[in-house]
């Protein structure tokens, strides 16, 4: 049976995604990020999955400086709700605790929440969520997702996030020697303008004259030189229709370097869950 990689250990959010992008694969459980692309790029894995946006704290920083410099396209996507729970061993105490333990997305999707019940505590970051269920002690809690289930650990009754309405992007990623998928309603890529005013605007004019829509833009310092940005942008787009390719072909004109990272159909709103 083909692999799909992704981020442990089990009960993840990133299995959670696995599962639903590639219900048919066995899942292969990394130890961190980089290790997700290693086994893609390898090939111990035919396909990964990673988190690569949060609707709340934005971009997964290294997923997108991974996804610009590894050889891989993201061909396929789905949208997870976060729905993060305090972990702890039955027969412990808010008050006992000292050190709660998680993803440091997830601590920060969950401050208020700590603040208030557990200002005693110190935030310890681990790769995952699901890692804090391995370290839990009378002392300790974790976040994980309500999904997530071991036995003799009892989760909060109620999602303990600032914002419940939650939800983060997983894209499913392939070799580049795979090529990307014939269609797709969606592309992302990354360009580095010229540094000089005007510069962002020349690359971006080309989607707004043909009715593109943007429907990311984030930027990212460029290493070891101060003041100049990546740009990493998704459009709303088939890159099937001619003026989507006159698009690209007229941002990558403005750009001293330029790169699709990815072609995929966006989710339906009620893929969401």
């Amino acid at each position: 049976m083909s692999a799909v990689a992704c981020l442990g250990p089990a009960g993840s959010y990133s299995e959670l995604a696995a599962r639903r992008l590639c219900p048919d694969k066995e899942v292969m459980l990394c130890s961190n990020f980089p290790a997700v692309f290693a086994a893609v790029t390898g090939g111990t894995a035919d396909a990964g999955v990673i988190p690569i946006e949060n609707s709340i704290q934005g971009g997964v920083l290294q997923n997108l400086d991974l996804l610009e410099t590894q050889d891989v396209y993201a061909v396929d996507q789905t949208v997870i709700r976060i729905d993060h729970r305090l972990a702890m061993l039955e027969g412990a105490k808010l008050s006992d605790i000292r050190r709660v333990y998680s993803h440091e997305q997830a601590i920060g999707q969950c401050s208020e929440f700590l603040s208030s019940h557990l200002p005693q505590a110190e935030c310890i970051f681990t790769d995952s969520t699901a890692k804090s269920l391995s370290l839990l002690d009378g002392h300790s809690a974790g976040i994980v997702g309500a999904h997530a289930a071991k036995t003799g650990v009892v989760l909060s009754e109620e999602n303990i996030a600032n914002e419940k309405n939650n939800f983060t992007q997983f894209f499913l990623i392939r070799r580049r020697a795979e090529g990307l998928p014939e269609h797709g309603d969606t592309v992302f890529f990354v360009g580095v303008c010229e540094h000089r005013p005007g510069s962002l605007l020349a690359m971006l004019r080309g989607f707004s004259d043909r009715g593109i829509n943007l429907t990311r833009i984030e930027s990212r310092p460029i290493r070891n030189v101060l003041g100049e940005y990546r740009f990493f942008i998704e459009i709303d787009g088939d890159v099937t229709q001619p003026r989507v390719r006159e698009a690209m072909e007229s941002a990558r004109s403005h750009c001293r370097m330029f790169r699709v990272l990815g072609v995929y159909d966006a989710p339906h709103p009620s893929a969401r869950g």
